[in-house]
């Protein structure tokens, strides 16, 4: 029997953002210049709210609604398939690996497998729209460039339990350094589960309106809800709130901000 899976595609824009919390750090080493600067402590609302905007639905989808969660259930291996007249491949490994020591949850590795669970192509802008139709064909690649400027892409495939079957990102390469980093940790977020964005949201790089170009601590602990044993492929939003408030204080995401 062949099982059907859901894929949404999910995009990015950028602008600028407000700010709130507490805990105000400047922007970590190796972010673009003028990156801007992240809070680091959160209440355990905030991080509720944003745990539930980000992780259930997303704004493009292809096929039936997702309903609930969306993870890897095993060990990640991403591929970074290098390309574009701008060689961004060991930028792109330097951010799989931030993602790999900051989330151990992950269990994330590179590898040049072809089976990997996680594929990054890394492109010139003027390739964008040939790629995305030879991955989705023309009339999904019309549908998403008509609704958007966009500047890099994931699709997700997911089975009917909410599993993550294989995840693609497109990452353009040559729009200097704020676009590639912002676009590189943005669209992983996508691929690990985090399919929605929130533009009311002033922490986190899936709000659509802002650049950010790192993990900042908000997004690192959504990921480490996502990826926390109480949090399982297909549960819903009710069940997930139920869960979050006591596995927020036990990992210690709320409060003191966590070390980098």
């Amino acid at each position: 029997m062949t099982r059907w899976c859901v894929a949404y595609l999910v995009l990015i824009a950028t602008t600028n953002a407000a700010v709130a919390a507490s805990g105000k750090q400047p922007a970590p080493a190796g972010s673009f210049e003028r990156a801007p600067a992240q809070y680091t402590r959160f209440s355990v609302a905030e991080l509720e709210r944003g745990f539930l905007a980000l992780a259930f639905g997303s704004d493009l989808r292809i096929g039936a609604r997702p309903l609930g969660i969306r993870r890897f259930d095993h060990a990640i291996r991403t591929r970074v398939i290098a390309g574009g007249i701008v060689d961004r491949g060991a930028t792109m490994s330097r951010v799989i690996e931030d993602y790999a020591r900051e989330v151990p949850a992950l269990h994330l590795s590179e590898t040049t497998a072809p089976e990997a669970d996680i594929e990054v192509r890394l492109i010139d802008e003027k390739d964008f729209q040939s790629a995305l139709q030879a991955a989705f064909g023309k009339q999904i690649a019309k549908t998403f460039v008509a609704r958007t400027d966009p500047q890099c892409m994931t699709s997700v495939r997911s089975d009917p339990d909410g599993k993550i079957v294989h995840s693609v990102s497109f990452i353009i390469v040559d729009k200097g350094d704020d676009v590639f980093l912002d676009c590189a940790y943005h669209e992983l977020l996508h691929a690990f589960g985090l399919s929605n964005h929130d533009q009311h949201n002033p922490w986190t790089t899936l709000n659509q309106k802002r650049m950010v170009g790192y993990l900042t601590v908000y997004d690192r602990s959504l990921l480490t809800l996502l990826y926390d044993s109480r949090i399982r492929p297909g549960m819903t939003r009710r069940q997930a709130h139920a869960v979050l408030p006591s596995a927020i204080a036990e990992l210690g995401l709320a409060g003191p901000a966590q070390g980098r």
